[in-house]
């Protein structure tokens, strides 16, 4: 890693960009408020449909700016965490809540000011009849998510950035962040320059 990159949140257009577009969490797992961000290290949790007592074993073993992701399998029915546990979540310093499922207690939820990435609420809580695991390799929107593995997240929705390539992915987003604000700062000034830069890119 240079000395100029640094392991910080970056928007998940500029990661994405820097990832060659690969990494991008679908299946509709969207922020909860539009105006949350999230950048951390993956804690993974793997649930059983419906189950969700392994959530509170991966709060307990979770490092301060952990990101705890968490592979319900989509289910849309049982909630795996309401207001209590995501207060647990914050409380321990966890950056916040990724889940390929849904969560309860939303308004409360989004007074927390905790970001929590999901596909969406239910009024139905989740069982703990065991078979969770924690920190084994999950799956959300249809990507792997290894522990370990680079979490961002903003309105635009979840990326994921695998641990062994995390250098070279920031180093290629800082360049395309920088090339992009020359190529705004030169393109942006004029009418004149907006039609000078469209004939250029269009011209065959």
């Amino acid at each position: 890693m240079t000395t100029q990159t640094q392991k910080v949140y970056y928007p998940t257009t500029a990661i994405s960009d820097g990832q060659h577009g690969e990494g991008f969490v679908a299946g509709g797992i969207r922020p909860i408020r539009e105006d949350f961000t999230l950048f951390g290290k993956a804690i993974t949790v793997k649930l059983p449909v419906g189950e969700n007592g392994a959530v509170l074993e991966a709060i307990a073993q979770a490092e301060r700016g952990d990101v705890l992701v968490v592979d319900a399998r989509g289910d849309v029915n049982r909630a795996i965490a309401g207001d209590f546990v995501m207060s647990m979540m914050k409380a321990v310093g966890i950056a916040g809540l990724v889940v390929d499922g849904v969560i309860r207690d939303i308004e409360a939820a989004r007074a927390l000011d905790f970001p929590v990435f999901c596909k969406g609420t239910t009024a139905v809580a989740g069982v703990k009849n065991g078979g969770g695991r924690v920190q084994v390799p999950v799956a959300i929107g249809e990507v792997a998510v290894q522990p370990g593995d680079y979490i961002f997240g903003d309105a635009d929705g979840v990326i994921v950035v695998p641990q062994s390539n995390i250098d070279e992915v920031l180093e290629r987003t800082q360049a395309k962040i920088q090339s992009d604000a020359e190529r705004e700062a030169a393109v942006l000034q004029t009418e004149e320059t907006v039609r000078a830069y469209l004939a250029k890119v269009t011209s065959k």
